[in-house]
């Protein structure tokens, strides 16, 4: 039986910035990965599906400096983002929020971003061990805390500090806290992949050049049904885009008026799978002049596998964590990452900076508080705003785009939702009120959904 100061389950945004920062620090550190093959990596490695852009301001809170991520991780440097509704249209080209970065935003490589990630943690001394799944935990809390690790491979390792970043599938972290949760309040109830997840799926297609936009990155509301539903596409290099979508599983055609929805059809049996919504995507927008399949071909060597991926986002409110059992769960498998932000590397990468230099100094009962300090106001507004739009149809994203681009088009501080701003559009101080109201009901952290309080040792 092997004994580590930290290990690590998962080896994507969040655990490869746990193992740095806790190495870097001295601690001794694992890293256990089951390894996924990739089309797009020659190793094997974590998952990597995501579709992958930062923000200006998501350095900030991710704590990286973009001169440090490796030139051939990024695809696109960005100027602006826009939003199309079914009949309306804005384009965004700042956030409204003070950031180091003097761009819009950029996309990137993901397998690469999380091969970067992985090499800096084993340059700073952690242990990676890819293609080793954590089959089970035992935890002991009497005194002490330790944690037993029983492997696929039938080995075992102990740790003082057990750090959970097995993203928004969270197969180990339910085992590991629905013992910790009275009834009613089970982790595996609130944090349940099919209820508390989207699902994404996309396809990397090259366009002709009069049509890719390598600037903007697109996002279309109120074309397909369900919440926090939409399609897009994100400018890699070489004239490739990600095509994709996002969508809440277990939905029922019969809800929806297929009339009402542009990428829905009245023979529509089920809600379409997402190669039917990418192909129905382009036939719209490009079918009239070109043919899709051979004009905006798959390109191969790009994706999971066959040029496409499919996989979750989280899509519920985060968690705290039991930090004095000497646990802490961090990205997706918390619920940091959101589906109204198209995943959240950059929340991942800064709650595993903060539970790894924590571990390794002996401090994690300070976790909770702060990535609560760190990333709050960036999930207590992705959480308001989740609310506001939860029940949308075509009509209100219409109208909502409308507002925000007459918003925009008079915001002289920079801001883009602000009160003097929304009075500068019908109905925009109806949205501006909501939104605050949607914001207050999650004040004093009330989005987390599990308090470190529940736990019960």
């Amino acid at each position: 039986m092997t004994n580590v100061d930290v290990a690590i389950v998962g080896g994507g945004p969040a655990g490869s910035a746990a193992a740095y920062a806790a190495a870097e620090r001295g601690a001794d550190v694992v890293v256990y990965e089951k390894g996924v093959p990739r089309a797009d990596r020659d190793r094997l490695g974590p998952d990597s599906t995501d579709a992958a852009g930062f923000l200006d301001y998501w350095l900030d809170v991710a704590d990286l400096e973009f001169e440090d991520i490796p030139e051939d991780v990024i695809e696109q440097e960005l100027a602006d983002a826009e939003f199309i509704g079914p009949t309306e249209r804005v384009s965004v080209d700042r956030t409204g929020i003070e950031a180091d970065y003097d761009g819009f935003g950029f996309t990137f490589h993901r397998a690469k971003f999380d091969d970067w990630l992985r090499s800096r943690a084993e340059d700073a001394g952690a242990e990676y061990l890819v293609g080793t799944s954590v089959k089970s935990v035992d935890s002991e809390l009497d005194g002490a805390h330790s944690h037993t690790l029983r492997l696929g491979d039938g080995e075992s390792v102990t740790t003082e500090y057990l750090i959970l970043a097995d993203g928004p599938q969270r197969q180990v972290t339910m085992r590991v806290l629905d013992p910790l949760l009275p009834d009613g309040k089970r982790a595996s109830e609130l944090l349940s992949p099919p209820t508390a997840n989207h699902i994404a799926y996309q396809e990397y297609r090259r366009f002709p050049d009069e049509l890719f936009d390598a600037d903007s990155m697109k996002f279309w509301w109120g074309w397909m049904p369900g919440e926090t539903a939409y399609p897009w596409v994100f400018p890699n290099r070489d004239n490739v885009a990600r095509v994709g979508l996002t969508m809440p599983m277990g939905m029922d055609v019969e809800a929806f008026d297929a009339s009402e929805w542009r990428l829905l059809r009245e023979d529509d049996e089920q809600i379409p799978s997402g190669g039917v919504y990418v192909r129905r995507l382009l036939e719209e927008l490009y079918g009239d002049e070109y043919d899709v399949e051979a004009d905006f071909p798959l390109v191969e060597g790009h994706g999971k596998s066959k040029s496409t991926e499919t996989y979750p986002i989280s899509s519920t409110r985060p968690i705290e964590s039991p930090t004095e059992a000497g646990i802490a769960v961090v990205g997706g498998a918390m619920g940091t990452t959101s589906a109204f932000h198209e995943g959240g590397d950059h929340v991942a990468h800064r709650t595993g900076l903060l539970a790894g230099e924590l571990a390794a100094e002996g401090r994690l009962t300070d976790y909770n508080d702060a990535w609560h300090d760190a990333i709050g106001t960036e999930i207590r507004r992705n959480v308001a705003m989740a609310d506001v739009v939860s029940e949308y149809g075509p009509a209100d994203w219409d109208r909502t785009i409308r507002i925000t681009r007459k918003m925009f088009e008079s915001s002289e501080s920079g801001k883009i939702i602000s009160k003097s701003n929304a009075r500068s559009a019908a109905g925009g101080l109806k949205l501006y009120t909501q939104y605050r109201r949607a914001k207050f009901r999650y004040r004093k952290k009330n989005y987390a959904q599990i308090r470190e309080s529940d736990y019960q040792f």
